[in-house]
């Protein structure tokens, strides 16, 4: 039976790779690299110069295209759908690669956070064993980076995304939320006399952008220097805390 690793590796850092992942990536026989289209061919890169970094002698590199999301069969059915087609490319990559026994994916952050990597697995025929490593989250870099906990005093938080602030609004009553997936700054539909706001961008990297304070003072910079970081390096990876003023 094949061995499917799923491997945490941090925002793209290679500092961020545990040692566990290192051996993992260094024992692999064959490690997938998704290519997602013009204008985000960094993404592969960066996996590529993490694996250079980490092993004298990398293993063997299967590129494979992601396919385009369709938008035209609602939210939930379109990303079934996505995934579907995404694992039937893991399929056809590993097998062109017969005799790799152990696979490895390098997943961003952590592949039980808000990434569907594991949900991607479960539709492979024949199923691999699959093995999950840890990696650093988006919320423990931007956390870390800020200087903050993610949490008030014994009290809760959320993680969602910017679709669901945009529809549903604050889920109270929690006082804290760390937003992720957010490509379109939702937090413009909530009233900015009321939070405070911790935003990064490329969080770890050397690319890093932070910026902090009142959401009425600080969402219009925050909304402009996306943009701009986007258009410089053709993607962004973002994420954000919302914390929600006493009174």
């Amino acid at each position: 039976m094949q061995e499917l690793f799923l491997i945490g590796i941090g925002t793209g850092n290679p500092d961020h790779v545990t040692r566990e992942g290192a051996r993992a990536i260094c024992e692999a026989d064959l490690i997938l690299i998704p290519r997602k289209g013009s204008g985000k061919e960094d993404l592969a890169g960066l996996r590529e110069q993490i694996i250079t970094d980490l092993s004298d002698t990398p293993p063997p590199l299967a590129h494979f295209d992601i396919p385009k999301r369709r938008a035209n069969a609602g939210y939930l059915q379109g990303v079934e759908d996505w995934h579907d087609a995404i694992a039937q490319r893991w399929q056809e990559a590993i097998a062109r690669h017969k005799d790799a026994k152990r696979v490895a994916l390098l997943i961003w952050g952590d592949p039980s956070l808000y990434d569907s990597s594991l949900r991607i697995a479960d539709r492979l025929e024949p199923k691999p064993a699959i093995r999950v490593i840890p990696g650093i989250t988006a919320i423990q870099a931007l956390t870390a980076a800020h200087a903050i906990p993610i949490n008030e005093l014994g009290a809760p938080y959320i993680v969602t995304t910017g679709r669901r602030i945009r529809d549903e609004g604050w889920p109270d009553p929690v006082t804290s939320v760390a937003v992720m997936l957010d490509g379109e700054c939702s937090f413009q539909s909530l009233d900015p006399d009321r939070y405070d706001i911790w935003w990064g961008a490329f969080v770890g990297m050397q690319e890093q952008i932070l910026i902090h304070g009142p959401l009425h003072e600080v969402s219009r910079q925050i909304i402009d220097t996306r943009a701009t970081a986007r258009t410089e390096h053709g993607w962004i990876m973002d994420i954000y805390l919302l914390r929600k003023r006493a009174g």
